[in-house]
């Protein structure tokens, strides 16, 4: 049986995604991993690594042999210098991703892995960009997505995503809240194997709002969902405070993790696992993966950056191929 192809993207060229991206060549996998990216930057930051390795054009009928690494070429706009930003490659990395989108819809490739992109210089660019979740989401025409972290044995899923803290709860609705459990809920049965997923949910509040003295967000919105949607079948804990759910004996409990903010439940995850983490996109028509950590500019070229949430990455992709 032919090997699952995985299209990665490589990135911010300017950072250290082009440097994670060649340690694929030394890399068992059972898969076969394209990177898209300029073959001449990865040529050009290959010789300043020292590395010895071989870049051939991806042919999908030929599979590579040891020690070549698989490259869809696509051209930079501008020379790219390592720890230097330049916003006229901007539409180059976002053209990266549209072609991996449109290779994962074609069936071309099983999944896309994503290297990091640099936000600020891509808004620098004129272009409104807040990240590869909702760029991702408005490429596949999808109109809700859940932002997933895994890694440490954690995962913890975000009802909210980059949002100011002052609008988080506002955005915290009974409507909002189901859609979110319900892609989530989903997403770990068909993406991850887990026939009855157990999921814990955070409150939004100290102490989930000590009956309504801290807040009414549990009282009005959270109980009342979950007590609907457990009654449907899900397998729901909650809401429980935040400060005692990320404890072994509450989170042997469940499969994953519900927070309602993004620093409320990934500071934790992080902290169990930075480096070897892992991002996911749920509820998109396609797989697609992450890497946990940003371009680390003054790192590229340098031959310090760490592949390892790379691989991780690749790893529940093929993970998310093979359950689906």
């Amino acid at each position: 049986m032919p090997l699952p192809v995985i299209a990665v993207t490589s990135g911010e060229p300017a950072g250290i995604g082009p440097d994670i991206c060649l340690a694929l060549a030394g890399r068992r996998l059972p898969c076969r991993a394209v990177v898209l990216a300029d073959r001449e930057l990865l040529e050009a930051r290959a010789a300043r690594l020292g590395l010895q390795l071989r870049l051939r054009e991806f042919d999908p009928g030929r599979a590579p042999g040891a020690g070549e690494l698989e490259v869809l070429h696509l051209p930079l706009a501008a020379p790219a210098i390592a720890g230097r930003l330049d916003p006229a490659n901007s539409r180059y990395v976002l053209g990266l991703l549209d072609r991996a989108v449109a290779g994962c819809s074609d069936g071309s490739f099983a999944a896309m892995v994503t290297a990091p992109v640099h936000k600020g210089v891509i808004n620098d660019a004129g272009i409104a960009f807040t990240g590869h979740t909702e760029y991702l989401a408005a490429l596949t025409s999808t109109p809700r997505v859940v932002m997933m972290l895994a890694g440490g044995g954690l995962r913890v899923a975000l009802a909210t995503t980059h949002l100011a803290l002052a609008e988080v709860a506002g955005a915290i609705t009974r409507e909002s809240l189901n859609t979110t459990l319900q892609i989530l809920h989903r997403a770990l049965q068909q993406r991850f194997g887990l026939a009855e997923p157990r999921i814990l949910v955070a409150g939004l509040n100290p102490h989930s709002g000590e009956g309504g003295y801290l807040g009414r967000e549990e009282i009005d919105v959270i109980v009342p969902l979950l007590e609907d949607l457990r009654r449907s079948g899900m397998r729901l804990e909650g809401p429980l405070p935040a400060d005692t759910l990320f404890t072994p004996q509450v989170l042997a409990r469940g499969d994953c993790v519900l927070a309602m903010y993004h620093d409320q439940g990934l500071p934790v995850l992080k902290y169990a696992s930075f480096g070897k983490g892992v991002n996911v996109t749920l509820g998109l028509p396609i797989v697609r993966t992450s890497v946990d950590h940003g371009t680390a500019l003054e790192l590229a070229g340098s031959g310090k950056a760490d592949a390892g949430s790379l691989y991780a990455a690749m790893e529940t992709a093929l993970e998310m191929v093979r359950a689906r």
